[in-house]
């Protein structure tokens, strides 16, 4: 693995931490992200028409993903309501690879290697850490952390069959970035009454500013699959987990137990055995 993709990789994993720790320490969560997503539209519209428009296959897996990640938004917001960002996160970023791994044996009959079992082992194991003890997560948090995961992995399913729908890929992720944005804004203006967005306010672009660092994220990882296979990069992604405990005792001033922290350092362990 090139030198060149492991510093996007790891610059990629600590961008990730760093907005979801900035969407953890917000007082409204659900307004940030929704700022924040709104902040990814207004980038993709000026480029939307610079690549071909989908053809009229690609739209109802464009239209599902949107909607699942509107989905994934509000149970993310719920599961940082319940808990610390180094107790959510790694089970989201965990169970992601645990549920694709185990969703291909179970409906596509893919075999499991010994490094794939290994590794869904120190996810489930790490997970469970986390749940026991005097620093364990509540309930309501793993719930919503847990279901959070199974969202995102649905949609990853979704946009890894409907790129293929389309001739340049880059049009696909835009149209899902953009309506992304605009639909959850709409369910979090319905749910509300409205939306306030105060253009002069310090907030708001700070909060825009956490939907720049959420996109450059996910440029840094697209960036590095040109310069390693996508399981390699995917494997330096995941020490996500580790960066995100250390914001969170850095600038959240939460609290990390030698269980913890082992308990993430499992999590991490078990996602790129299965990555690899």
């Amino acid at each position: 693995m090139s030198a060149v993709a492991v510093i996007l990789a790891l610059c990629a994993a600590v961008l990730h931490a760093s907005w979801n720790a900035f969407l953890r320490s917000g007082t409204d969560r659900l307004w940030s992200v929704t700022v924040m997503s709104l902040a990814g539209s207004a980038i993709a519209l000026p480029t939307l028409f610079f690549f071909p428009l989908p053809g009229s296959g690609a739209w109802p897996y464009i239209l599902a993903s949107s909607l699942l990640q509107v989905g994934y938004s509000l149970f993310l917001v719920a599961a940082y309501r319940h808990g610390e960002l180094g107790q959510v996160y790694p089970v989201v970023r965990g169970t992601v690879p645990l549920l694709v791994t185990l969703a291909s044996f179970v409906l596509f009959g893919d075999v499991l290697s010994g490094l794939h079992l290994a590794g869904i082992g120190a996810i489930a194991f790490g997970i469970l850490s986390l749940s026991i003890g005097k620093t364990r997560a509540s309930n309501a948090s793993l719930l919503f952390a847990l279901a959070t995961a199974a969202i995102i992995a649905c949609y990853s399913t979704v946009d890894s069959r409907g790129v293929k729908t389309v001739v340049t890929p880059l049009s696909y992720a835009l149209w899902v970035l953009f309506l992304y944005g605009i639909l959850l804004a709409a369910v979090v203006a319905v749910r509300r009454r409205g939306l306030t967005l105060d253009l002069r306010s310090s907030t708001t672009w700070k909060a825009a500013g956490g939907g720049v660092v959420a996109l450059s994220a996910y440029g840094l990882v697209v960036v590095a699959y040109a310069f390693a296979p996508a399981g390699l990069v995917t494997a330096v992604r995941e020490t996500s987990v580790v960066f995100a405990a250390l914001i969170g005792v850095a600038f959240l001033k939460e609290r990390l137990s030698a269980r913890r922290l082992a308990a993430c350092l499992l999590v991490v362990a078990g996602a790129i055995c299965i990555s690899l």
